[in-house]
């Protein structure tokens, strides 16, 4: 049991939720390694949603809303940390969810699948190996995706790092939306729009974001997306980190 007043309470919540998944199956050893380097990173953003971070999440909310088949990709960590809020963000934006593992095992892929549905989640794409097929340039179990799914997607949110299948599916003509926080990642520098924070933080965000942006007209939602540089955004939020870094040499 963690205090509340525990200094690294929220922290710890994560590690407890990230620890679970793994026993349940839910997540594979790897995950563990993937969630705590991103918990260092998250230390030098502050552990909050900077103003950089901010932008990025409206340009993606405006990049979704404008999609004809928006698809959210979810992985373990994922589930584990936010099966809930994205089962609402893809209500929100009739979006399909599709489970997609470096590590897949049928027992892996069912346990996600109950998550999702216990928290609502009414179709979900990635499950049966007769809808996959295999996407070229990817040799690994990240390049068998859904056919009615990722595959004719046009938009994808593809939520923690992943850069083998993010610069397939770039190649491929999709637009990726990539949460990472990571700026210097093969993730981060091939997707179209990067959001580097913590996605406990940007899933809530982004559902407020889609939700107010459905009041603006399709031309408004384009010049959103048009006028952000993921480039100049990666710049920032490394700049956010330095920063950090330059404050702790002061001391």
């Amino acid at each position: 049991m963690i205090n509340k007043d525990h200094p690294r309470y929220e922290s710890l919540k994560l590690r407890d939720k990230i620890v679970e998944a793994y026993k349940s199956g839910i997540l594979a050893d790897a995950g563990m390694i993937a969630h705590g380097r991103g918990e260092a990173f998250d230390y030098l953003i502050g552990e909050k949603t900077t103003q950089t971070s901010l932008n990025a999440i409206e340009s993606a909310a405006a990049a979704l809303l404008l999609a004809n088949n928006p698809v959210i990709s979810i992985n373990g960590n994922a589930t584990a940390l936010v099966a809930e809020k994205i089962v609402d963000l893809a209500h929100v934006l009739n979006a399909k969810i599709e489970i997609n593992l470096f590590y897949r095992t049928p027992q892996r892929v069912k346990a996600i699948e109950k998550i999702l549905k216990e928290h609502g989640a009414h179709e979900i794409m990635g499950t049966e190996d007769n809808d996959q097929v295999q996407m070229e340039d990817i040799s690994s179990h990240r390049g068998k995706v859904s056919h009615e799914g990722i595959y004719k997607a046009d938009v994808v949110l593809v939520p923690l790092e992943d850069g083998d299948r993010t610069e397939a599916l770039v190649k491929e003509g999709k637009f990726v939306i990539a949460i990472d926080l990571n700026p210097l990642s093969r993730t981060s520098k091939t997707a179209s729009i990067t959001i580097v924070d913590n996605i406990t933080r940007i899933i809530p965000c982004l559902i407020s974001e889609v939700s107010f942006l459905k009041k603006k007209s399709p031309d408004e939602l384009k010049k959103i997306v048009c006028n952000f540089n993921n480039a100049r955004n990666l710049e920032e939020s490394l700049k956010v980190m330095l920063n950090s870094i330059k404050e702790f040499d002061s001391l």
